[in-house]
C-alpha cells in the first residue's frame, strides 16, 4: 500500500474487518448520545430512497428513537422517514418496501417536482438554462432543503447517508445529499453496509439492487458504478488496504483528489488545502 492509499484509508476510517452487531450498536449509540447531549432535540430526519444506504440508516435511526422512548418512558422522540420523489419514482416499490422495513414513527412523502421545476424555469427566464446533470443537483439540494425544514420545525437533526465508499469519491451533491448534521455510517464501506442490513433482517432485494443516484432524466436509474467507472467491490478493496489494479487505483485516487473540496468546509483565507 503506497503513501496516498494509506493516507486515504486512514482518512476514511475503514476497518478491513468488522463485527456487524458491534457496528449496528455503534451507530445507534452515536445517535442516542447526540440526542442526550443536546436535550432540546426530539427527532431525527432522513430521506428514504429505497436504496441500501438510506434503508440501513433509516432502520438504525428508528432503533435509536425506539430506545430513547423506552429509556425515558415517553413518546417524545420521533424519526421522520421522508420519501422525496421527483414526480413518479422509477423504483417507488423499493422505497415503499424500505419504509415498511424501517417502520418509522412518522412516514412522510414530499414530492419535490414543482419546487425544482419552478427554480429551473426561473433560472431559464434569467438566461441560465440548466443541463440535465445540473438539474439533478437541484433535485438533490431540494431534497435536503425539505429535510432541514422538517428538522427545524420538529426540533430535529438531519441524518446523512454518506459512507466511506461515497466519501472517497465525492459521489454526492455538494450541499445536497452531502449536507447533513450527522453521518452515522461514515467508517463503513458498501459491502459492510450490506452486512449490517443482513444482520438486521432486511429484505434481500433492497440491499442487492444496483445502487443509483437516479438524478439524471436523460439517463434514468444510471448505476453508480457506471458513473464512477469502478465497482463498489473495487472501492471497498481499496479502502480495506487491499491491492487493486493500477487502472482502478488511478480512477479512485482521481475522484478523491478532484472532489477534495466537497469534504472541506467553505474555504477561508486561512485555508491552504487548495494551493
Amino acid at each position: 500500500m503506497d503513501s496516498l492509499q494509506k493516507q486515504i484509508v486512514e482518512e476514511m476510517m475503514v476497518s478491513p474487518e468488522i463485527n456487524p452487531k458491534e457496528e449496528i450498536r455503534r451507530s445507534v449509540d452515536f445517535m442516542k448520545d447526540y440526542l442526550k447531549k443536546h436535550t432540546f432535540l426530539r427527532s431525527l430526519v432522513l430521506g428514504i430512497s429505497g436504496g441500501q444506504d438510506s434503508t440501513l440508516l433509516g432502520k438504525l435511526a428508528q432503533m435509536a428513537i425506539n430506545e430513547m422512548n423506552e429509556e425515558t418512558g415517553s413518546r417524545d422522540y420521533n424519526f421522520y422517514a421522508v420519501r422525496l420523489p421527483y414526480g413518479e419514482q422509477g423504483d417507488a416499490k423499493d422505497a415503499i418496501d424500505a419504509v415498511k422495513f424501517i417502520d418509522p414513527s412518522v412516514p412522510l412523502t414530499v414530492n419535490i417536482q414543482s419546487a425544482v421545476d419552478a427554480s429551473v424555469a426561473t433560472l431559464k427566464k434569467n438566461g441560465i438554462e440548466l443541463s440535465d446533470f445540473v438539474k439533478g443537483n437541484e433535485k438533490a439540494r431540494e431534497r435536503m432543503k425539505v429535510q432541514f425544514a422538517i428538522a427545524a420545525m420538529k426540533n430535529g437533526v438531519v441524518l446523512g447517508t454518506d459512507h466511506s465508499a461515497e466519501a472517497v469519491t465525492g459521489f454526492y451533491t455538494k450541499f445536497g445529499d452531502g449536507a447533513a448534521d450527522l453521518v452515522p455510517l461514515f467508517r463503513l464501506n458498501k459491502r459492510q453496509g450490506k452486512m449490517l442490513l443482513k444482520e438486521l433482517g432486511c429484505p434481500e432485494h433492497l440491499y442487492n439492487k444496483k445502487p443509483t443516484a437516479d438524478l439524471e432524466e436523460n439517463r434514468p436509474q444510471l448505476p453508480d458504478e457506471e458513473a464512477l467507472g469502478v465497482t463498489y467491490d473495487q472501492l471497498d478493496d481499496y479502502l480495506e488496504g487491499k491491492e487493486v489494479s493500477p487502472e482502478v487505483k488511478e480512477i479512485i485516487e482521481g475522484h478523491y483528489l478532484k472532489t477534495k473540496h466537497k469534504r472541506h468546509l467553505p474555504v477561508t483565507v486561512f485555508d491552504d488545502f487548495w494551493k
